[in-house]
């Protein structure tokens, strides 16, 4: 261990991460004590919209060649994940005043304030002799001269992209009091090909797009994968030899599961909060009621039982009660019920068809598509059905997902080209404000996301 990192206060915690070995050292600086009061550096992230936070993002230094790519590489992607975000707006290092490398030692604060800075964040990349990438950033409050966070993470080097995002998270978290949502994926749709001949494959990806890679050939079109609450399985619908069935893949081994041999047709399906059963629709004799599959026991059981289209179902994050959307009234409405079927509540009212709800991670809002006077929305709405925002629409936009921390949702729209031939279909993601719409760039066209968990 070298001076540098004995300057750090150590109080070691280990994380568990998928794969690789992650160590976090929490620190503090004597400088707090010299440092004037004031309030807390913080982003009101439940307003409107957000005037973005200025941050300047220094290039992590290296003790060598690979460890100063390394660190050039992790400095993108910080800026890249705070930039998209809307919230924070990082500064080109063309206007720094101070060296990098003198911030081993004390930022001067007057410097980054004559740029406008508001936040910095400074760190380094070395290898150590077992051959493991040590990855340290400190925090600064520019303005009250002190440090917000200090974290030191150990991985392959491999990882460096991972630690990346977490860096983001942990910035994120300690500026804005709420999770972030950089260290995640996206599972989606990919479609290719004319209409009348549509290729659609499962494909994967971090959130900002990289990593990209296909879980399936395209042989049989696959539909609405979702991930499972480890993030390590998604749930899907697949028309193998002509029968749509609910499959359950596993992402690093590749291993398929076929949920049970269901007569007629199984779709929409989603797992519930523990992850020990998918609920889902099946549609027999012309009717589609909701189910719910343990699969521990494989036992299957009918939730609801009506003469109309029930369908799109998704639990509460206690699993205590479930959101799906009926025609029973006479058109696509959302109801709520308890995760045993009972109490059946109608909660949307206001005009045109509701479909596709999906409950927040937070447990605060459903997410829906709304279709009234020929356009597309999505939309939220409290669980009781009440404060009903549009947040987002277009020619046909659908299948919102949350970001695990309930702040960002993902949809997908169909971009329409002059002839109709050659429609483009494209993912989107939007504040829960209504503000930063981005697009999500795929190699070919996308639909149907759903957003993973925070990767353990």
């Amino acid at each position: 261990m070298t001076s540098k990192t004995k300057a750090f206060k150590r109080h070691w915690r280990v994380r568990g991460l998928a794969g690789l070995c992650a160590l976090a050292v929490a620190v503090g600086l004597s400088i707090v004590a010299a440092a004037p009061a004031r309030a807390e550096l913080r982003v009101d992230i439940t307003r409107g919209e957000v005037k973005p936070m200025p941050i300047a993002v220094t290039r992590f230094a290296g003790e060598g060649v690979s460890e100063t790519d390394v660190g050039q590489n992790i400095t993108n992607v910080i800026n890249s994940d705070l930039a998209r975000s809307g919230l924070f707006k990082t500064i080109d290092e063309k206007a720094f005043i101070q060296s990098v490398s003198s911030l081993a030692v004390n930022p001067n604060f007057a410097e980054w304030r004559t740029i406008g800075a508001q936040a910095l964040v400074n760190g380094r990349v070395l290898t150590e002799a077992n051959g493991l990438l040590r990855v340290e950033f400190r925090l600064w409050d520019v303005l009250a001269e002190n440090q917000m966070a200090g974290v030191a993470y150990r991985t392959q080097p491999g990882n460096w992209r991972r630690i990346a995002h977490k860096i983001a998270d942990e910035i994120y978290k300690r500026i804005t009091g709420e999770s972030g949502y950089f260290d995640t994926r996206i599972v989606y749709v990919s479609e290719s090909g004319p209409a009348t001949r549509r290729i659609k494959r499962l494909a994967i990806m971090d959130q900002d797009g990289a990593n990209h890679r296909f879980l399936t050939d395209g042989k049989f079109l696959v539909l609405s994968p979702r991930f499972s609450p480890t993030a390590q399985e998604v749930v899907y619908m697949s028309y193998f030899n002509d029968k749509p069935r609910v499959y359950v893949l596993d992402i690093d081994t590749g291993e398929l599961e076929l949920l049970g041999d269901f007569p007629g047709m199984t779709f929409a399906p989603r797992f519930s909060p523990d992850g020990n059963s998918v609920i889902m629709s099946q549609a027999l004799d012309g009717n589609s009621e909701i189910y719910s599959l343990d699969l521990r026991t494989r036992e299957k059981r009918q939730l609801t039982r009506h003469p109309a289209v029930d369908t799109s179902p998704s639990y509460s994050p206690d699993g205590s009660r479930i959101v799906f959307n009926s025609d029973r009234s006479g058109a696509q409405q959302l109801y709520v019920m308890n995760a045993d079927g009972s109490g059946v509540q109608r909660i949307s009212f206001g005009g045109g068809l509701y479909s596709t709800p999906v409950w927040s991670p937070r447990g605060d809002l459903i997410a829906f598509t709304k279709t009234q006077g020929g356009q597309f929305y999505i939309g939220v709405m409290r669980p009781d059905g009440s404060g009903e925002r549009l947040l987002a629409n277009g020619y046909l936009v659908e299948a919102p997902t949350w970001a695990p921390n309930g702040r960002v949702l993902m949809f997908d729209r169909q971009i329409p080209s002059k002839d109709g031939t050659k429609d483009r279909y494209r993912l989107f993601s939007i504040d829960l404000t209504g503000y930063n719409e981005r697009e999500i760039v795929t190699p070919a066209d996308g639909s149907d996301p759903a957003w993973s968990p925070l990767i353990p």
